[in-house]
């Protein structure tokens, strides 16, 4: 049976017939390509290369980027409903989706030179070309500002030496966005695929994010040309701003996670007979099912209202941080509170609830940790900064 979808307060009543055109578009998508695989994929530790044409097709990777690269020129409404129904699929794929889009095409279109633009984002937006985002090191990732890879000017271009850890995409990317300190300054840069003294080496043994590629990217006298540096933006800003745009995505996807273990919790909760009656019919199971509607229906207002301010430029870093930070602990424990509805049988892969709850995990780690995103806001409303 195809996905309805959670919409208990018709939130659907604030969108466009464009935006839930897409959606849906996104959603049976999810429902007949991404469902039937993705347990296959996570099991093996593989991820779905054959989805990325499709997902190419429906227009997902680079949504707001402008038309003229062959990007489809979206508001973020409708990135964000494209992040949170391939979410429900799986957070490894949507992972890929973000990765594309917010971490690679945003810095080529936002910090890159035309040059850039033109070479990249056709290829990335068809999904002929895969992108990557090179910034958390092995020893700093809360403190991106520590970071010890760099760059040194030479004849013609810069030399790269350092390394790159928890790189979603790495060893599948043909080119990678990587950040690094030139005399001191953070800056960006292009790294090719096959460029001298580049390499990459995929993570393996993890317990979430399975169907999903991690690599570390390692960085030896790598040469790199010129014109491959971002020539305006310095500092922290340029990958700051591009985990800005991150993170909204994520705070969509969560509680399209949310939505998928609801769901199945739901289902189950009417079907599964215990003491002469679906286990629906008591109190304490009813108790977990109304929480779980509950939180995901003001995560769903929360991420529609910011979907507006980003489109009306009225955004600040420190909403995203609000919505990223509730929405993915919000389907975190719808996660775990899905699996214990549905008792032992929860572990089971023919449910999407463990393998959810795992990627979560995950989720509520990358693109700034919970606690990370507690003291930005705290720092917001104090104007006290706790990090220092």
């Amino acid at each position: 049976m195809s996905f309805q979808g959670v919409d208990y307060y018709n939130i659907d009543a604030l969108l466009t017939e464009d935006e839930k055109m897409v959606r849906q578009a996104v959603r049976d998508f999810v429902d007949a390509e991404i469902l039937p695989i993705i347990e296959k994929h996570y099991e093996a530790g593989t991820f779905p290369m054959d989805l990325v044409p499709k997902m190419a097709d429906l227009g997902v990777f680079g949504v707001t980027l402008p038309q003229e690269y062959g990007c489809a020129g979206a508001n973020n409404v409708v990135y964000g409903l494209a992040m949170q129904e391939l979410e429900r699929g799986d957070s490894g794929v949507r992972s890929f989706a973000s990765v594309q889009s917010s971490l690679v095409m945003y810095p080529i279109y936002t910090y890159g030179t035309e040059e850039h633009r033109r070479k990249w984002l056709p290829r990335l937006a068809s999904g002929e070309a895969i992108g990557c985002f090179g910034l958390t090191e092995p020893d700093f990732g809360s403190n991106p500002g520590g970071m010890i890879t760099t760059a040194k000017k030479t004849d013609g271009g810069y030399l790269l030496n350092g390394a790159k850890m928890w790189i979603t995409n790495g060893s599948l990317a043909d080119v990678a966005v990587v950040w690094a300190k030139l005399d001191g300054v953070v800056r960006g840069f292009l790294v090719e695929k096959g460029a001298k003294g580049f390499s990459t080496q995929e993570m393996k043994g993890k317990h979430s994010l399975r169907a999903s590629v991690t690599a570390e990217l390692i960085f030896q006298d790598c040469e790199i040309p010129e014109e491959n540096m971002f020539p305006e933006v310095q500092g922290l800003r340029g990958p700051l701003g591009c985990l800005t745009q991150a993170r909204y995505g994520i705070a969509w996807g969560a509680i399209g996670s949310a939505m998928a273990t609801y769901e199945s919790a739901l289902e189950y909760s009417k079907t599964r007979i215990q003491f002469g009656k679906p286990i629906g019919g008591f109190q304490l199971v009813q108790d977990k099912l109304v929480w779980m509607l509950n939180e995901i229906t003001k995560g769903q207002l929360l991420n529609y209202h910011l979907a507006k301010m980003k489109d009306d430029k009225t955004m600040r870093p420190q909403h995203v941080s609000m919505a990223k930070r509730n929405n993915v602990w919000v389907a975190l424990e719808c996660a775990r509170i899905s699996r214990d509805v549905h008792g032992a049988n929860g572990i089971l892969g023919e449910y999407p609830v463990m393998r959810h709850a795992a990627n979560l995990e995950s989720v509520k780690t990358y693109e700034g940790t919970h606690d990370i995103h507690t003291l930005i806001l705290g720092q917001d409303i104090t104007g006290i900064a706790a990090f220092e």
